[in-house]
C-alpha cells in the first residue's frame, strides 16, 4: 500500500522536479518507508512506498521494464500475481527481477494491454507511462477500494491518491472554487458522490475505469461493470452456498499473502468472525486478531463475544482501550486526512484504532462489502414488501412540525422514502437519514441555497437505476450500493482514517470471484425468509456459533449527536461561528444555532445535520485565506 503522484502537461513543459517531491512528500503518512520520483521531459511520476511485499529495493517505484518503455506507480495489492506472473513466464518467458506484485502489473500491461486490469484481482489505482507513445493510462480498481483522484488544469493534469497531493503539486494557481453538485450532496448524505469532489476542478477517476492522456487529450474507458453480470437462476440452494463457501476460502487465502505479519478487526459481528475462522486456518503461524472498545461506547461492544472467537479460532488476541481525550485534535486530523468535508463520524474509531496497533502490524483485514453482496441491511427486504407499507402514505402526511418524538420521526421518515413513487428517489431517501419534509439545505444561505435549488441531490442514484434498470428493484439496490455507498463512503472512511496511519486494510469480501458470483444470485435467495445475510450465514454453520450467526446483533454507533449535546458544543459554536467561516457566507447561522440550542434542550435530535456543518465548517476553516473562493 503506497500514496501515488502524477503529471502529464500537454503543452510539453517540463515538470518541476521540486514540485514533484513536494507532492510527493505529502502523502509520506501512506507510504513511510521510501520515496522517489521519475521524471522524463514533460511527464512525472513520485510514489510514497508502504513495504508490503518483496521488503527489498527490488520492488521500489516508480519501477520501469526492463528496456525503459513502461514506468509505473502503484498503489495497493493483487492477491493473484503469483498465478499472473506463473502465467506471465509461461506463455511469454519473462524474467522476473523482484518478487513484488507491482513488476507482476507492469508486465501483465505490457503483455495484455487494457485487458490485464480485468485479470488483477486486488485492490489497485495506478499509472503506467509509455515513453515511447508519450502517454500516461491510469485504472482504478473495480469496487474504488483505492483512492484516484485527478485535475486538467491550464494544460497540465495531475493525478494522485489524495487531493493533498494535486494541491501540492499545483502551489498557488490551485483554483479552491466549491462544486455545487458537491455541496448539495454532502448536505444530504454527508459527503460527495461518484466523480465529485468539494473542489470544482478536481475529480475522483471512478471504479473500474481506465483514463488514456496522450498529446490529443483524455479518453475514458471502462474495463469492468456490474450491469454485465447476469442473475444465474438454475442453481439449487445448496449449490449456492457451497459455492460462497468455496469461494470466501479462495477469498481468504489471497488476502492473507504478504511479507510482514496480517491482523485482522475482530469485531465479534458475522463477516469479521467468517474471516477470522478461515484465516486462523490458513495462516502460517497464529494470527493476530484486535477487538476495541472505546471509553464513549457506553459499554455496549461485543468484546466478550471477540474474546470467545478468538479462543475458539486460537488467535493471538488483543483488546484495545482507546480513549477520546482529545477529540476535536482527532477531528481536525481526520478533515486533513480526507481532504475535504466527510461526516461519517466511524472514521474517528477507525483512525484510533489504527494509531494504536500501527507498532504491531501493516496489514489489518476486516469485514467491508459483506452487506452489500450478501444484504446485511433491512432495506433489502423491507422492499420486498414495499406494498405492505402503500396504505400507511396517509400517516406519512403528517405535518412534520406537529412532530416531536425522535422515534416517530424516523418512521415517518422511512414511511416518506418507502412510499415515494419514483425508484432512484425512493432508493435514494432509504440511504439517507434527512428528509424532503426537512430540507438539510436549510443550513445553507439564502445566497447559497438559490445557486442550489435545481440541482438534484439524488442525481448520481438516477444516474445508476438507469444503469442497472434492467434488473428488479432489489437486485438494483444490491448493485447500486456497491457502485456508490461502499466506495463514496465506507471504502473512503476506511482508507484515509487508517492510511493516515500507515496501516492497509484489505477486505476480502470484495474479491473478484466472491463479488461477481455473489451479484449473479438472484435477489429472491438473497433475502431469503427476510434473514439478513441468510446465505452466508447458511455457508458458515457448522464452522462459526450459531449465537453469533443469528443472535442479537450488540454493535455502537459512535456519540457524536451526544458529544455536540455536551463535550463538543464550544467546539461546534466556535468553528460555526468563526470568523472566516462567517465570512465565507455559506452558512444560515441563526438558524444552526438555533438547531444547537434545541439539540442541547433535547427539543429534536439534529445530530447527524449539526456534525455534517461542524465538519463542513473545520474545512471551510483550514483553507488558505487568500485564495478560498466559494463562488456561491
Amino acid at each position: 500500500m503506497c500514496g501515488i503522484v502524477g503529471v502529464y502537461n500537454f503543452k510539453k513543459e517540463s515538470v518541476s522536479e521540486s514540485a514533484l517531491f513536494d507532492a510527493n512528500e505529502c502523502l509520506i503518512h501512506r507510504g513511510p518507508d521510501a520515496g522517489n520520483i521519475f521524471i522524463h521531459k514533460n511527464v512525472g511520476l513520485a510514489h510514497r512506498r508502504l513495504s508490503i511485499m518483496d521488503l527489498s529495493e527490488n520492488g521500489s517505484q516508480p519501477m520501469s521494464s526492463s528496456d525503459g518503455r513502461y514506468t509505473i506507480v502503484f498503489n495497493g495489492e493483487i492477491y493473484n500475481f503469483i498465478e499472473l506472473r506463473k502465467q506471465l513466464v509461461e506463455e511469454f518467458n519473462i524474467l522476473f527481477s523482484s518478487e513484488s506484485d507491482t513488476e507482476v502489473v507492469l508486465n501483465a500491461f505490457i503483455a495484455w494491454n487494457y485487458d490485464s486490469f480485468r485479470r488483477l484481482n486486488g485492490m489497485f489505482a495506478l499509472g503506467i507511462f509509455d515513453q515511447l507513445e508519450n502517454k500516461i493510462i491510469l485504472a482504478r480498481d473495480r469496487f474504488g477500494i483505492k483512492p484516484l483522484y485527478y485535475t486538467n488544469y491550464n494544460n497540465t493534469f495531475v493525478f494522485a491518491s489524495e487531493i493533498v497531493g494535486i494541491k501540492s503539486y499545483l502551489g498557488g494557481s490551485f483554483k479552491y472554487n466549491v462544486k455545487e453538485q458537491a455541496l448539495v450532496e454532502y448536505a444530504w448524505f454527508g459527503n460527495p458522490l461518484g466523480e465529485n469532489t468539494f473542489f470544482e476542478n478536481v475529480k475522483e477517476v471512478l471504479p473500474g475505469r481506465t483514463f488514456t492522456l496522450t498529446e490529443n487529450g483524455l479518453e475514458i474507458t471502462r474495463f469492468w461493470e456490474p450491469s454485465e453480470i447476469k442473475d444465474n437462476l438454475h442453481l439449487p440452494e445448496k449449490d449456492v452456498v457451497k459455492r460462497i463457501r468455496n469461494l470466501m476460502q479462495e477469498s481468504v487465502k489471497r488476502h492473507l499473502i504478504s511479507d510482514v505479519p496480517v491482523g485482522i478487526f475482530l469485531s465479534g459481528g458475522i463477516d469479521s468472525s467468517v474471516i477470522t475462522a478461515l484465516s486462523s486456518e490458513f495462516y502460517t503461524g497464529k494470527i493476530k486478531t484486535y477487538s476495541v472498545g472505546f471509553d464513549f461506547d457506553k459499554g455496549i461492544n461485543e468484546l466478550p463475544k471477540a474474546k470467545m472467537l478468538a479462543e475458539r479460532f486460537g488467535t493471538d488476541h488483543h483488546e484495545v482501550y482507546v480513549e477520546a481525550k482529545n477529540l476535536p485534535d482527532v477531528i481536525e486530523k481526520l478533515v486533513d486526512a480526507h481532504g475535504e468535508p466527510f461526516a461519517d463520524a466511524a472514521d474517528i474509531p477507525l483512525y484510533l484504532l489504527t494509531n494504536q496497533v500501527k507498532k504491531e502490524v501493516k496489514v489489518v483485514l476486516q469485514g467491508d462489502g459483506g452487506d452489500e453482496i450478501f444484504g446485511g441491511y433491512s432495506r433489502y427486504f423491507t422492499l420486498t414488501k414495499e406494498d405492505y407499507f402503500k396504505p400507511w402514505k396517509l400517516l406519512s402526511g403528517l405535518p412534520w412540525q406537529m412532530i416531536s418524538n425522535t422515534a416517530l420521526l424516523q418512521k415517518v421518515r422511512f414511511l416518506d422514502a418507502i412510499t415515494t413513487d419514483n425508484d432512484a428517489d425512493r432508493l435514494a431517501l432509504l440511504l439517507t437519514m434527512e428528509s424532503k419534509r426537512q430540507l438539510p439545505t436549510n443550513i445553507f444561505s439564502h445566497s447559497v441555497n438559490n445557486r442550489l435549488k435545481n440541482l438534484n441531490p439524488f442525481k448520481r442514484y438516477h444516474d445508476l437505476n438507469d444503469e442497472f434498470k434492467n434488473k428488479d428493484l432489489i437486485q438494483r439496490l444490491f448493485n447500486i450500493d456497491l457502485s456508490c455507498i461502499l466506495p463514496d463512503t465506507f471504502l473512503e472512511k476506511v482508507d484515509k482514517s487508517t492510511m493516515a496511519n500507515g496501516v492497509e486494510i484489505r477486505v476480502p469480501f470484495l474479491d473478484n470471484d466472491l463479488v461477481q458470483f455473489a451479484l449473479s444470485i438472484p435477489s429472491s435467495l438473497k433475502v431469503k425468509n427476510g434473514v439478513k445475510k441468510y446465505l452466508l450465514k447458511k455457508a458458515f454453520e457448522d464452522l462459526i456459533p450459531h449465537d453469533i450467526l443469528y443472535g442479537p446483533k450488540t454493535g455502537f454507533g459512535v456519540p457524536y449527536s451526544f458529544w455536540i449535546q455536551k463535550s463538543l458544543v464550544d467546539y461546534m459554536k466556535s468553528n460555526i461561528n468563526d470568523p472566516k467561516v462567517i465570512a465565507s457566507g455559506i452558512f444560515n447561522h441563526q438558524l444552526i444555532n438555533d438547531y444547537i440550542e434545541k439539540h442541547q434542550k433535547g427539543k429534536g435530535n439534529y445530530g447527524f445535520l449539526l456534525w455534517k456543518c461542524l465538519i463542513l465548517a473545520i474545512w471551510i476553516r483550514k483553507q488558505p485565506s487568500m485564495i478560498l473562493d466559494l463562488k456561491l
